[in-house]
């Protein structure tokens, strides 16, 4: 046996003799790096769904009798009675259904037709 212990391992690593220390300025940039990452993650794709999610809400908040309206499921109609969760639609002459107020995608404007309802131009 030569003798060495693991203090004397240690020792003979480091040239000062003494034991090898964690990088603190390695852990300081990483966690610089996350919080720019976060800043820009929630400046690209949190804040702006935030803002169209207030927009939905308020045109739904919005709606009156008389509105066309088109639903997630592409159906088209004409609101007859607004309820409290619940729209009354009529889709065709003599056919009325009940909708909830979160499936309407979009309020269409008086001089739009359903040709120019292009689902992609939500925003």
């Amino acid at each position: 046996m030569t003798g060495l212990t693991t203090g004397g391992l240690l020792a003979m690593a480091s040239p000062n003799g003494a034991a090898p220390q964690a990088g603190g300025a390695g852990m300081l940039g990483m966690v610089g790096y996350m919080l720019i990452f976060f800043a820009l993650f929630y400046f690209l794709m949190i804040r702006p769904q935030m803002r169209k999610e207030k927009e939905r809400k308020k045109m739904i908040e919005e709606m009156k009798t008389g509105d066309r309206v088109i639903f997630c499921g592409g159906m088209l109609g004409t609101v007859t009675n607004i309820k409290e969760q619940v729209l009354v639609i009529k889709i065709a002459d003599n056919v009325k259904v009940d909708v909830a107020r979160g499936a309407v995608l979009r309020v269409l404007s008086a001089d739009e037709s359903v040709g120019d309802a292009d689902m992609t131009k939500q925003g």
